[in-house]
């Protein structure tokens, strides 16, 4: 969809959070209170509970984690002034083309298991991420298509013809998504301002959400003196 030129007396741009797999709106609770002076929508993808797609008006600056990202880059929501994405990437599994991403095997197999005991593979995959806490009954439908697209999407093209600003924000330590995947994932963006999390891991949204919070105002900022 169209990105929104920012023009003076324009309303605040609305947060859109967009969470990533294996978790739910839930996962920006820590980053949605350090930014509590901004209007605020949030997706859940319904892995565990009703699926939420928030209809805004008006400008939006949309906010993905991991597969968020890709989420997003799939289509802007209209009036969209800019694109952050934390821990995020534009494709996820490796491809003679993007040997940092991760082996399809890998995927492969986390999905057969997901048919047959998909708590304990949501409940490995949280604690990679460095989340042990508990969830509500998993939706296998939702999973599955989700798992896949990490398995088979791949939007670098989208992400080089992005219409509007990118704040890429990374961890240094990230365990799913490391900083080769990072720079390689985004190496297509020539615009991309990517920050780097000393300390981080995947979940930056939970671990370090005023670090979070501070570059997204600062990028807010900048945005704002574009009018």
């Amino acid at each position: 969809m169209a990105a929104a030129s920012m023009q003076a007396g324009m309303s605040r741009p609305t947060l859109l959070f967009v969470h990533g797999w294996a978790f739910d709106a839930s996962v920006w609770a820590p980053l949605r209170a350090e930014l509590q002076d901004s209007p605020q929508a949030v997706f859940d993808a319904g892995y565990f509970g009703p699926a939420r797609e928030p209809a805004i008006a008006g400008p939006v600056i949309a906010i993905g984690h991991s597969l968020g990202v890709l989420r997003l880059l799939r289509e802007l929501p209209q009036d969209c002034l800019g694109l952050v994405s934390i821990n995020g990437f534009a494709r996820f599994a490796a491809a003679p083309d993007f040997e940092a991403g991760v082996a399809p095997r890998v995927l492969e197999r986390m999905a057969r298991r997901l048919s047959s005991d998909p708590v304990a593979v949501l409940s490995d995959f949280r604690q990679r991420c460095g989340d042990g806490s508990d969830f509500g009954e998993p939706q296998l439908a939702p999973l599955a298509r989700d798992l896949q697209a990490l398995r088979d999407e791949d939007r670098r093209e989208a992400l080089a013809a992005l219409p509007v600003p990118l704040l890429v924000l990374a961890g240094a330590d990230d365990p799913i998504v490391p900083a080769p995947m990072t720079q390689a994932g985004f190496a297509g963006s020539a615009d991309a301002a990517i920050r780097q999390c000393e300390g981080g891991g995947h979940l930056l949204p939970l671990s370090h959400a005023p670090w979070c919070a501070a570059q997204i105002r600062a990028f807010m900022a900048r945005l704002a003196q574009a009018l």
